[in-house]
């Protein structure tokens, strides 16, 4: 985790003068940008704070932090995946169509909802039914 408030710390402060050379390139005309990139900088730095009070809470060092350490040292649960499964696509389809139906219309808005909730149920009960029911 050392690397990590490491990088979030340098990229911090990397945003500072990037977020002024943009505003210099730009004149200043185009104010959006230039609040964005300083923007990152509290955010990066938070992270890293974050991060900073995490790792003082916990003890020793985590598997990352070894420079001899393996990938095996990380092992753990992460959870369940689904082999196979197509409904992930459809939601994230679904969800596509959603923010595209905010600029084409309502109608196409409410379709792309209806598929959205139709691939939600699908990829949620994918497992109470079929071959690969638990």
């Amino acid at each position: 985790m050392n690397a990590a408030i490491k990088l979030f710390s340098v990229l911090g402060t990397f945003f500072i003068p990037v977020g002024l050379v943009y505003g210099f390139v730009t004149g200043f005309h185009e104010p959006v940008g230039v609040v964005a990139l300083l923007l990152l900088v509290p955010m990066m730095w938070m992270v890293a704070f974050y991060l900073r009070a995490t790792v003082k809470r916990l003890p020793g060092l985590g598997p990352e932090d070894n420079p001899r350490g393996e990938i095996a040292d990380a092992e753990g649960d992460y959870g369940f995946f689904a082999p196979q499964s197509w409904w992930p696509i459809v939601a994230a389809g679904a969800a596509a169509m959603v923010f595209m139906g905010l600029a084409v219309g309502w109608w196409f808005f409410l379709l792309a909802l209806i598929l959205g909730v139709i691939g939600l149920l699908g990829w949620v009960f994918e497992f109470f039914q079929g071959p690969h029911h638990v």
